[in-house]
This record gives C-alpha cells, structure tokens and sequence, in this order.
C-alpha cells in the first residue's frame, strides 16, 4: 500500500496518459478516447491500478469548469448573434431530429421515459474537440467550413449549458416549487451580479496589473472559482457559474490571452476527467447495454452526415461543402459525457443509462475520426494529398 494513493495515482494517469497518447496519435485517434480506454484498462473492473476514481473524479471536476470557463471567454456576445442567425435552424432541426432518434432507441430496449428524454437530449450534440481539431484552417474553403460548423458547435454548446442546467434541477425536486424558482431566478441574478463585479472590479484591476503576467494569470483563476462556488450556493450547479464567469470577460481585449494563458491549466484537468470517467466505468454493464450502445452509435454515425448534409443544402451551401460538414460534425459530443456523469450523479437516470450515452459516445469518437481523416483533409491525415494545416 503506497503511503500517498493521491500522487501515485497522479503519476500512474499521467505516465499511462502520456504513452496512450503516443499510440494515439499513430493511430490518429482523438486522444480523449485514449485517455477513457486508459481509465477502463486501470479502473476497478480491469485492472484495478486506480482503486478510487472517486477522489480522481472530484479533482478532475475542476478541469470541466476550467473548460466551461474558457468557452464563456469564446463566446462574445456579437458573434453569439451573428451565430443564432446563420445556423439557428440547421441547429435546431438537427438536435431534434438526433434526440427523437436516440429516445427512440433508448425506448425500444425499455428504458424509462425520462432516460429516453435524456439519452435523446445527450446524443444530439457533436463534438466540438473533434470537429474543429480535424478541420484545416490555412485554406479558405475550410475557413468558411470553419465559421459555419463553429456557429453549428457554437449554438448546441449553449443549448448542452441549458440541458445541464435542466438535469442539475432535475435532480433535487424535493421541494418542486422552490426548485421552479431557483431555476428561473439565480441564473439571471447570478449573471448581473457577475458582470457588475466583472466590468467594475475584476477587469479594471486586470488592466491596472496588466503587465504582472502571475497577476494576469490567477485573478482569472480565482474569477472561475469564485463564481463556481456562488452558483452552488444560488442552487447551480459549479459548471454553470464557471461558465458565467468566463461570458461576463469575454467582451475584455484580455480575453483570448487568458483564455491562452489558462490552456495548459484546463488540459491538465481533462487528463484526469476523462481517465476518471473511464476508470468508472463498469465493464460488466456491457453485458446489459453493450448492443444497445452499439445501435445507438451506428444510427448516430449514419444519420447526422445524412441529416447535417441534408439540412446544410437547404441552407444554401454547395452539396459537397454540406456533406463534408455533415460528416465532420457526425460523432457525439464531450457534453454528452458530462451530461449522463452528471443526470447519474443526481439520480436523473439510473446507471444503465448513463453507461449507455458514454459507451455511445466512446464508440463515435473512435469511429468518425477515421471516417473523416481517411476521406478529407485534415492536419492528421495518413495520406499527403490529404495532409493541410
């Protein structure tokens, strides 16, 4: 028995983390696949090296805020509505259509209503990790690709914000009434609070400070945090204030070098979210939901190209513009996982099927990736002709 499980279990994800990554990259994977294949092969039901992905688990909850935190920095409100107008109903029709196809799903192998309304919900979005790492940005066809998946990725992400807002409620309705009004009353009085203390104190003290780059770096830090604990106390969730605190700095000129300076930070925190959330992963639930997760990812993997590419022509885009699109947004997202750890986590839905949007998840992050590199350009492609920057 090690005499400090913590760091030893800090050098076991992070020595593991840096050689999966390795086999990773040769194999031009996404590396958070590798990271959650890591945490499965160490967690208790494989072979037991992290005995505790719990106390993992609460640490590596820092780097979803830190990450939550740095999209809200991304997400200045004029671009917010130059988004909603170019993508609004390509976004919303697919979500739809995605979340009646995955309830489907879910319903037909008997899951309960509200697991069919979340698995729905979860499998709608795409990856915004995998779609924007594959996509090259030094040729002006995917630059324009690139400004219409950003305000597709853009607008499910604020729509994910708003289902872990739902779920983080939907969770403790012991008293339904007083929920109903904590949910409509402390987001906005957690946002005018905040961007009050953001425009007269923690802005004007980033610019009197400016050139002390340790200043620079954990007035943000303690912002994210901050606002994290407030919303807990308002009745939020961390996620939701973390993300609050990085919209109410994200109209600052400091803005894009926080977020750069805090990079590494978020990273660092993700390694051990996403080893975490494998580690808990029981494999013995593949004998209940491992064909379900398979047909749930086979229908993703198959329909959003289709529906995207479908939908992007009515829009106006050239066919083969729409298809590509289609294709690199055709995998589920990072927020699907958070959803169904944290519906599971506040008995929203039960374990099944939280390991049902997880496993489905893990499956489109191995397989889309390879479907998009062997196909069209990307800065990983195995091929030359392929290869762009």
């Amino acid at each position: 028995m090690y005499q400090d499980p913590l760091v030893y279990n800090v050098f076991l994800i992070f020595a593991g983390a840096a050689v999966a990554a390795t086999l990773a990259l040769y194999a031009r994977q996404a590396l958070p696949v590798a990271y959650i294949l890591l945490g499965i092969l160490f967690g208790p039901s494989a072979s037991g090296l992290v005995s505790d992905p719990e106390v993992i688990a609460e640490v590596a909850h820092i780097g979803i805020m830190f990450l939550l935190f740095l999209m809200g920095l991304d997400l200045d409100p004029k671009e917010l509505l130059q988004a909603f107008r170019r993508t609004t109903v390509v976004t919303l029709a697919s979500s739809a259509v995605f979340a009646v196809l995955g309830g489907a799903v879910a319903w037909a192998w008997g899951f309960q209503p509200v697991e069919c309304l979340v698995a729905g919900a979860a499998v709608s979005f795409s990856s915004t990790i995998i779609g924007l790492k594959l996509l090259p940005t030094t040729v002006l066809h995917h630059q324009r690709m690139g400004q219409v998946m950003i305000s597709v990725l853009l607008l499910q992400d604020l729509m994910a914000i708003g289902m872990l807002l739902l779920v983080q409620g939907g969770g403790h309705m012991d008293d339904p009434l007083h929920e109903m009004l904590t949910l409509v009353l402390a987001p906005p009085l957690l946002i005018g609070l905040a961007a009050l203390l953001a425009r007269f104190v923690i802005l004007r003290l980033i610019r009197r400070f400016d050139r002390i780059n340790e200043y620079v770096f954990l007035v943000p830090i303690g912002w994210c945090l901050g606002l994290a604990i407030a919303a807990e106390r308002l009745g939020l969730s961390h996620e939701i204030g973390a993300f609050v605190a990085g919209i109410t700095l994200a109209q600052s000129p400091m803005a894009l070098y926080i977020a750069d300076r805090l990079k590494p930070l978020r990273d660092f925190f993700l390694v051990m979210f996403f080893v975490a959330l494998g580690a808990g992963f029981d494999l013995a639930a593949l004998g209940r939901i491992g064909l379900v997760g398979v047909v749930l990812a086979a229908l993703m993997l198959v329909a959003k190209p289709l529906v995207f590419r479908w939908l992007f022509v009515l829009s106006g885009e050239k066919a083969e513009r729409a298809g590509e699109m289609g294709f690199r947004l055709g995998q589920l997202s990072e927020f699907s996982l958070l959803i169904a750890v944290l519906a599971v986590d506040t008995g929203v839905i039960g374990e099944a099927a939280g390991f049902l949007i997880q496993l489905a998840t893990l499956l489109t992050f191995v397989v889309s990736p390879y479907l998009v590199v062997l196909r069209f350009p990307t800065p990983v492609a195995v091929s030359d002709r392929l290869r762009r920057d």
